[in-house]
């Protein structure tokens, strides 16, 4: 009741005036940690409105449920499991069989970079079994292999990833937990007609059986207690590491780790995932955003606001609490958006005066990894975006069309560089932000529901009609 009532002050153009009376709010409103800066100055709040949020989080009790996420408890209360991807990159603190799966990932990978008989990768594996393997590779792939996915049934899809290619220089992986996941297995079953007696198939799945009755040579172990959306850090990364190289994907999960120990020891009022997190509630439940925008300045993360769709939209996309009542307030927003520069020559038109207020998250990079000074120009677009939708442009005489009414929300997230260990940061970052979100709504940020009905009627449909041959 209390942010209901501080909300009616925070209505434009509040967030424009707050800026001109108030300039120091630009060095107050900024939490960091290493390799992270989080702005958050350019949001219609202040610092009581920040204590507030805080106070809803420790009163839906954040913390405890923060410990019982890092301990590796029972959070995933529809299906009793834990949600333990902060295992994974738990380093030497790991579980004793997440060391020996990134062992043999490192060796596989290394095989497979080192002997220049294989020169493509294929992923074949839906939702978090594509998106972010897919994402590490377009981000961090050096051209070693030519790495490429088929997610979707579609044969179109298979046709792209395998065109050009010679089966017996193409490594084929197959990634299904139950290793029964409709698209991922037609597409399975048609890569293995196309390669013929020279295919060369390795699996990722629970269900080691199936995998080696498959064909495949080797195979990689998915635990219950790893969702798919939370899996990249996993054996489910197989193809992304070896597109990237071991070194590579150690660094992403050190940097993963790094954003684990701050999500766990820093105060909530100074914890970036946290303040992320309040953040969103604040627009979504107080302000009445019904979208969010995620905006990387960089080339490298084209593909995030795609794997963030999936990470918050099926997480927390809910309107029946842990309870299984039905909630009275809206849940996660949809999440959209794609890479700066190109989408200010598409959407930002509506970000800027369109009817409706969409809060944003610029994400820029502190240096490039090449310095090149493009670099620059990119930077100098994402803070007069985020400027532009804060303050508005209304000077004397402009015509009513080319006026911006400003006090348009957004964040800037400033990472180091654009490298392994930064994207580690980032996506662990995005991760927390969802279970603190989760917390608060008081979801299950771990289970999917309204995933299955939908593949349940398609096999029935298919069942009841006659099956046309790929």
């Amino acid at each position: 009741r209390r942010l209901a009532l501080r909300a009616r002050d925070w209505r434009a153009p509040a967030l424009a005036d707050a800026l001109v009376m108030d300039p120091e709010r630009r060095t107050r409103m900024v939490a960091k940690m290493p390799g992270l800066r989080l702005d958050f100055a350019r949001q219609a709040l202040d610092e009581a409105v920040i204590g507030e949020l805080v106070a809803l989080a420790q009163e839906r009790d954040l913390e405890g449920w923060r410990g019982a996420l890092l301990a590796g408890e029972p959070v995933n209360n529809t299906e009793q499991r834990a949600a333990w991807h902060s295992a994974l990159r738990a380093g030497k603190s790991a579980p004793p069989e997440v060391r020996e799966t990134l062992a043999r990932m490192r060796t596989l990978a290394a095989r497979v970079r080192g002997d220049g008989r294989i020169r493509r990768i294929v992923n074949l594996g839906t939702g978090g079994s594509d998106l972010g393997p897919r994402l590490l590779a377009d981000a961090l792939g050096d051209g070693a292999l030519d790495a490429r996915f088929a997610a979707n049934v579609d044969p179109r899809d298979l046709q792209r990833a395998l065109e050009g290619a010679d089966p017996a220089s193409t490594l084929v992986v197959v990634v299904s937990k139950t290793f029964t996941t409709q698209e991922t297995m037609e597409n399975a079953r048609a890569a293995k007609a196309w390669a013929g007696r020279g295919g060369q198939f390795i699996a990722v799945s629970a269900n080691e059986g199936a995998a080696r009755s498959f064909g495949a040579s080797e195979v990689l172990p998915m635990w219950d207690w790893v969702g798919g959306r939370f899996s990249l850090w996993s054996a489910a990364g197989i193809s992304a590491m070896c597109a990237i190289g071991p070194d590579r994907f150690d660094a992403l999960l050190a940097g993963a780790h790094e954003v684990d120990t701050h999500f766990a020891d820093a105060p909530l009022e100074q914890n970036l995932p946290v303040l992320l997190g309040l953040l969103g509630v604040w627009n979504v439940n107080f302000l009445g955003a019904a979208t969010h925008a995620v905006l990387p300045y960089a080339n490298a993360l084209r593909l995030l606001p795609s794997y963030l769709q999936q990470l918050e939209m099926e997480s927390n996309g809910k309107q029946v609490d842990r309870t299984g009542q039905a909630t009275d307030y809206a849940t996660a927003p949809v999440v959209w958006g794609a890479e700066g520069t190109v989408g200010q020559h598409s959407f930002h038109q509506l970000l800027h005066q369109g009817t409706q207020s969409v809060p944003c998250d610029f994400i820029v990079a502190e240096a490039d990894a090449d310095e090149d000074p493009c670099h620059a120009i990119l930077r100098a677009h994402a803070e007069a975006q985020a400027e532009t939708l804060a303050c508005g442009h209304d000077a004397p005489g402009l015509p009513s069309a080319r006026r911006h009414p400003g006090s348009r929300s957004s964040s800037t997230l400033s990472l180091e560089r654009v490298d392994a260990r930064g994207l580690g940061r980032l996506i662990a970052l995005y991760e927390h932000k969802v279970f603190v979100q989760g917390i608060v709504w008081n979801l299950n940020s771990f289970d999917q529901w309204g995933v299955e009905r939908g593949k349940q009627l398609a096999g029935e449909l298919l069942a009841a009609a006659p099956r046309v041959p790929r």
